[in-house]
C-alpha cells in the first residue's frame, strides 16, 4: 500500500487565550461572532496558524477564544508555493477548527446560557477558490 502521510504536521497546540465575560442573564439576542485567521512563518520554517474568535451576546456576554497550531511542512523544497500555502491557509485552519468549535461549546455551557456548537465553515470559500 502506498504512503498517504500528509506532507503537513501539526507540531503542537496550543490556547492562547480563553475569555468568558458575563454581562447579564440569558437572553434571546443573537449571538454574533468573529473569526481572524493570522499565519506566521519563524526562523526553523515552523508555520504559526492562529484563530481568533470572537462573540458577543448582546447584554449576555462577551467571548473570545485564541488557539495556535505550529506546523512543519516536509519537503517543503519539492512543493511549488502555492502549494504550501494551500497546505497552511486550508489544510491548518481545517484542522484546528474541531478544536476551536469545541472550546467554544464548553465555554457557553455555562449555568444560565444556551451552549453554542459553532456552523462548519467553508474553509476554501474564506481564501478563495
Amino acid at each position: 500500500m502506498g504512503n498517504f502521510n500528509s506532507v503537513l504536521t501539526l507540531q503542537k497546540m496550543v490556547f492562547d487565550r480563553i475569555e468568558f465575560d458575563r454581562k447579564g442573564f440569558k437572553n434571546t439576542n443573537e449571538l454574533k461572532f468573529g473569526l481572524q485567521v493570522q499565519i506566521g512563518l519563524d526562523k526553523n520554517d515552523t508555520y504559526k496558524v492562529t484563530l481568533v474568535l470572537n462573540g458577543t451576546k448582546q447584554d449576555e456576554y462577551n467571548m473570545e477564544i485564541s488557539l495556535s497550531g505550529f506546523f512543519k511542512v516536509e519537503e517543503q523544497e519539492k512543493l511549488d508555493d502555492k502549494m504550501v500555502q494551500d497546505l497552511i491557509n486550508k489544510n491548518a485552519v481545517a484542522i484546528l477548527m474541531p478544536y476551536l468549535r469545541s472550546e467554544l461549546t464548553l465555554l457557553t455551557a455555562q449555568p444560565d446560557t444556551d451552549s453554542v456548537v459553532l456552523p462548519p465553515f467553508n474553509i476554501n470559500k474564506m481564501f478563495g477558490n
